[in-house]
């Protein structure tokens, strides 16, 4: 016991130590102004480090600007231009779909031209046709593609020569020699519904006669006969080939 007061108020004892107390907010008001000042510093630092490297703040916001103005101006051209392209365009495909209805009606009256001048060839040589009275004879024979696929298109002229030939009645039968996985076979046109092969046929002098067959798209079309049978008889009056150019 007496060892701990002598070591508690001897000359051993711990020493004491006073203190002035000084409030949180009084020291935080004598160091805020140090703290914003060293703040200030490092941004004035900073600043004169960027005029110093070249860079000025000023004239890179000002630089910033004209480059906003510019990509807006830019923006605008683009929309007025792309405007532009979409009307041209539209302008193109007029003028092309005109060009094309301009080449096909080119291509009808040249093929009318053609055809009235053939016609014209006829009609001079029909009178100088010296032939047996009555005698029917097949003029143009023709066979074309048509635009579809196993569709074609056939022409011909009939003309009965003779100034005191009777009118004839009669009718004509297109046979297609077509092949069909390897083998040959033969189809009858035309064919309506009540199973008629035969179309009418009724003129005088000449008749012109056209006609479009439509042949399934698994066959080859080799060869195509006319034949043209005159009212009651079953034997063709005429029979006569044709073949694709």
């Amino acid at each position: 016991m007496w060892r701990r007061v002598k070591r508690s108020f001897g000359i051993s004892a711990p020493k004491l130590s006073i203190r002035l107390h000084i409030p949180w907010y009084l020291r935080w008001s004598m160091t805020l102004p140090f703290v914003l000042a060293a703040l200030g510093l490092a941004w004035w630092a900073y600043g004169s480090g960027l005029e110093f490297a070249g860079f000025q703040r000023g004239e890179a916001q000002e630089e910033l600007k004209k480059l906003r103005v510019q990509v807006a101006k830019l923006s605008a051209e683009n929309v007025q231009l792309n405007i532009q392209v979409a009307q041209y365009e539209r302008k193109i495909q007029i003028e092309q779909a005109s060009n094309q209805e301009v080449s096909k009606q080119q291509k009808a009256l040249s093929d009318e031209n053609i055809s009235l001048k053939e016609d014209l060839v006829f009609f001079q040589n029909l009178t100088a046709m010296h032939g047996k009275e009555g005698e029917l004879e097949v003029h143009r024979l023709r066979l074309e593609r048509d635009k579809m696929p196993g569709e074609y298109h056939m022409r011909m002229l009939l003309v009965q020569s003779g100034q005191r030939a009777k009118e004839f009645s009669g009718s004509y039968q297109l046979v297609a020699t077509v092949m069909k996985n390897g083998q040959r076979t033969t189809l009858l046109f035309p064919k309506d519904t009540a199973g008629n092969s035969q179309s009418r046929l009724s003129f005088k002098y000449y008749q012109r006669v056209e006609r479009s067959i439509q042949l399934p798209q698994d066959v080859q079309l080799e060869s195509l006969q006319l034949r043209i049978f005159e009212q009651g008889v079953t034997e063709p009056k005429v029979r006569q080939n044709v073949t694709l150019p």
